[in-house]
């Protein structure tokens, strides 16, 4: 059996997170049309494995890197009925390793984190298209709550 480790990230993971967020976002390219062509970050990596607001975790497969994730402690809006929350992102997994439950793993650390930090509201995005990442999220409890629309 594989033995999944879940651990906060360095700055020796910095390369392997940055190759990561680059996959994710060629995964997610198809879903959205508005992206420039140019390659692009979605997050200030160092900026938030440096921060108390944020935590930026590894994923390893007998010791080898297999997925990561991230959360940002964001503020609500005024007519939420909580005043901060943790956002989730940069959700990703090896392709060879997908359907092992790394995902899972990677969120209940990351809601771990929430708690510690007095948060109980937990939130992501994901494109209404990516129906195995939704797929995924559902098993760990999310539940779909708003579409975003575009018109060009």
């Amino acid at each position: 059996m594989q033995d999944i480790v879940i651990r906060k990230a360095t700055k020796e993971d910095l390369p392997l997170l940055l190759h990561a967020e680059q996959e994710l976002i060629k995964n997610e390219r198809p879903f959205d049309p508005t992206f420039t062509p140019e390659q692009f970050c979605y997050y200030d990596l160092p900026g938030m494995m440096a921060s108390e607001e944020a935590e930026v975790l590894i994923a390893e497969l007998d010791g080898v890197f297999a997925g990561c994730g991230n959360a940002r402690i964001k503020t609500g809006m005024p007519y939420n009925r909580f005043e901060r929350y943790a956002f989730l992102g940069g959700m990703y997994v090896v392709p060879e390793h997908r359907g092992k439950g790394i995902i899972q793993s990677i969120i209940g650390e990351l809601k771990k984190w929430a708690a510690a930090k007095g948060l109980d509201e937990v939130r992501l995005q994901v494109y209404s298209e990516n129906v195995a990442a939704i797929k995924a999220y559902e098993k760990v409890g999310f539940q779909q709550m708003l579409v975003e629309m575009r018109v060009k």
